[in-house]
């Protein structure tokens, strides 16, 4: 079974990451995990810390002559700033030591305030280094690998933007394929749609000026996804329960949608299901839609993967308008200040990609099993012919 840890902070020295379960043989290496954490710093919108936050990997274990050993995958991911400056080394020293003047003004939307109630922290930097959404670089690498997996079953999990704050795709509008993937990454708002992703910048260039902040939605899509990831049988093996809970850790994500789900909820029952046909040319059963995102009872059914995230706006801005309280004197405040983007909605669809591809190549590892990736392969091809 597929699982993975993160430990590091967000002014840290750096990130870890170690993922378990993986087959021998699975051909890694720095530059393709490289590539992939590159997409995370991508979209019109970001703050400055894109510019020079840029990842330092190493493979520290589990990986030989670019073949992965079928033990654990360790991944550090220093960081550029503190080697760079000594600015955050007194804040984040591990050491015993003062603290350098803690932050009490509690940011409403962050994981703050609760967070220093639950841990009987006086400093709010206590909880935001860890709850920053720096963490999810750990997970892109982690991710990286996990499509990689996925590749060897032709699988390829790619995402876009389809809202942002109040402009949205049409109904309807193209989605990319795989091999339109580049395009989708060129574009400033990672959004496929050429004509939307016009007014998409508009937005955020008027929210920036206000000094606010901006949501929207991404679409995930899994290609060539096989049937069968998931089960019925329990409600935690349900495959759009786990693809659920897995996209909703991502930061500031407070919505998930497996296909249509939220307009079939207004929908007649005979206008709510993808039916179903035989392809006989191709010997196999076809859906004539992805009302359901190509899962049904907890399981896939070897459609297309619709997923897609909501992403509230950012609760850090860069005119503080938000309405707090000091922890320390009780008094009104104004929440401070921590570097922040304008919108980050177009990086997290990188990170929902992620999260559906570690939770897929999970499934199809728990499904297929092998100790090498020749064995993983064998045994998803022995199973699909029997479809």
């Amino acid at each position: 079974m597929l699982r993975y840890l993160t430990a590091g902070e967000s002014h840290g020295q750096g990130l870890v990451v170690i993922v378990e379960g993986l087959p021998a043989g699975l051909g890694i290496t720095v530059e393709q995990i490289q590539a992939e954490m590159g997409r995370r710093r991508l979209g019109f919108g970001r703050g400055p810390r894109q510019r020079f936050e840029a990842d330092e990997l190493t493979l520290i274990g589990g990986v030989r002559h670019g073949r992965t050993l079928g033990s654990p995958l360790a991944i550090e991911i220093k960081n550029s700033e503190w080697f760079r400056s000594d600015k955050w080394h007194d804040e984040m020293d591990p050491a015993p030591g003062e603290t350098q003047s803690p932050l009490t003004q509690v940011r409403p939307g962050h994981a703050d305030l609760a967070g220093m109630q639950k841990y009987g922290f006086t400093d709010a930097r206590d909880v935001l280094e860890r709850a920053s959404a720096r963490e999810t670089a750990a997970r892109v690498a982690a991710g990286a690998v996990a499509k990689e997996l996925l590749r060897t079953l032709e699988v390829e999990v790619l995402s876009h933007v389809i809202q942002m704050g109040s402009v949205r795709v049409p109904d309807g509008a193209d989605r990319p394929s795989p091999d339109e993937l580049d395009r989708v990454d060129e574009n400033q708002v990672r959004c496929f749609d050429l004509a939307t992703s016009d007014d998409m910048i508009a937005e955020i260039k008027a929210c920036a000026k206000d000094g606010d902040s901006l949501g929207g939605v991404v679409e995930v899509l899994g290609f060539n996804v096989p049937v069968g990831l998931g089960s019925h049988v329990h409600w935690d093996r349900k495959i759009d329960a786990m693809l659920a809970q897995s996209v909703m850790s991502i930061q500031a994500v407070k919505g998930v949608e497996i296909g249509d789900g939220f307009d079939v909820a207004g929908r007649r029952g005979s206008n709510a299901h993808d039916p179903i046909s035989w392809d006989s040319e191709n010997s196999t059963y076809r859906r004539g839609s992805t009302l359901a995102g190509g899962t049904e009872g907890g399981m896939t059914t070897g459609e297309l993967l619709v997923v897609r995230a909501a992403m509230k706006p950012l609760a850090t801005l860069n005119k503080p308008t938000l309405e707090t309280v000091d922890t320390a004197t009780k008094e009104s405040a104004v929440s401070f200040k921590e570097r922040t983007d304008v919108t980050a909605v177009p990086a997290m669809g990188v990170v929902a990609e992620t999260m559906v591809s570690l939770t897929l190549a999970a499934e199809a590892q728990r499904k297929f099993g092998g100790d090498s990736v020749d064995e993983f392969v064998r045994n998803a091809e022995a199973f699909a012919a029997t479809l």
